[in-house]
């Protein structure tokens, strides 16, 4: 297998594996299994919930309770991510050592290792310090960030021989530039509302309005904005289940509503401009950004309504990752040149 053909293989791999360990890091959230193992890197001090079980089969554990379901949904989750941290590791070796063939730039994969070290003390952190909720969303972010960076690799085009890019169909029509600008502001204002939902999980406010369009029967019910974003508790708490108030966890959940809002309408610009231009695959992905949009506004909707099942939940959760991803491949569409 040729150096191009093997580092592209690994990146499917890396971003494939990404993909799942972010969707299984959300089933593991919301199941209230973070903690299911309290110590790191082990599971009361195993390898295996299995270890740990027998071992409390002998003595109380001086932990907290073991409870073997979640402290297996935990473990699964950290060994699918040691696994994507070995590939983005091998991914970075090869990127280095072939670097004269300018397959993948280093600087590129060095990144990608650097969130992926950060990744791993942000889970270290995010068990020791007991759910902490900034820790939690940082974790989120940044595991976003790494699924955003391989997809990105996974979306640039081969090199030709001499390391130069193969040309790419010019792109045609009125609204080219609108179209990039849209794209670019879609982008980061996804990436905001992505930032509010992590905050909004990760202080348990997603059901501090189990009704809609209204939030407790009201339009605009009490809330404090003021607590609401706090961004540090401190130590020594233990955040399972969540410590703020309801009137600053309906703050957190309206303004999620209101972000929703504002995502929605930049994406649907940024899709519909997008369909204007003529040219390489950008129709294509306007088209797959307005059907996943609508996808995620009917799991939005029907989770409320149905009271915020677990598997609706993780849906949601997995269609944020698709909407970003669809995200990036209309930006990375509309700018053949690549901006690696």
């Amino acid at each position: 297998m040729s150096h191009p053909a093997l580092i592209r293989a690994v990146t499917v791999a890396a971003f494939s594996l990404c993909l799942a360990v972010v969707v299984l890091g959300a089933y593991v959230r919301l199941n209230d299994a973070g903690l299911g193992c309290p110590d790191w890197p082990g599971c009361y001090g195993h390898l295996t919930p299995a270890g740990a079980q027998a071992e409390q089969r002998a003595a109380p554990l001086a932990l907290r309770p073991l409870d073997v379901g979640k402290a297996w949904r935990e473990m699964v989750h950290r060994y699918a991510a040691s696994t994507l941290g070995l590939l983005i590791l091998c991914l970075t070796a090869m990127g280095i050592a072939w670097r004269r063939e300018r397959i993948v730039p280093p600087r590129f994969v060095l990144l990608l290792l650097a969130i992926v070290v950060l990744q791993g003390v942000l889970g270290m952190l995010t068990v020791t310090w007991q759910l902490t909720p900034l820790i939690v969303t940082l974790h989120l972010l940044f595991g976003f960030s790494t699924l955003s960076l391989l997809w990105w690799l996974v979306l640039s085009p081969p090199r030709r021989r001499g390391g130069a890019w193969a040309p790419a169909q010019p792109l045609r029509g009125p609204g080219l530039a609108a179209a990039r600008r849209l794209a670019g502001i879609a982008l980061a204002v996804l990436g905001l509302q992505i930032a509010l939902g992590g905050w909004t999980s990760s202080n348990y406010a997603a059901i501090a309005c189990p009704d809609l369009p209204t939030c407790q029967g009201s339009w605009w019910p009490q809330a404090d904005f003021r607590s609401a974003y706090v961004l540090w508790g401190g130590l020594g708490i233990n955040y399972e289940g969540g410590v703020l108030d309801n009137p600053a966890r309906v703050a957190i959940h309206l303004t999620h509503r209101l972000g929703a809002i504002a995502a929605a309408l930049a994406l649907l610009a940024a899709a519909i401009a997008a369909l204007r231009v003529r040219g390489g695959s950008v129709r294509q992905a306007g088209l797959a950004l307005l059907l996943l949009l609508l996808l995620q506004l009917t799991i939005g909707t029907t989770m409320v309504l149905r009271g915020f099942p677990l598997w609706l939940a993780t849906a949601h959760n997995a269609g944020a990752a698709l909407l970003l991803l669809a995200t990036l491949a209309l930006n990375r569409s509309l700018r053949p040149v690549p901006a690696l």
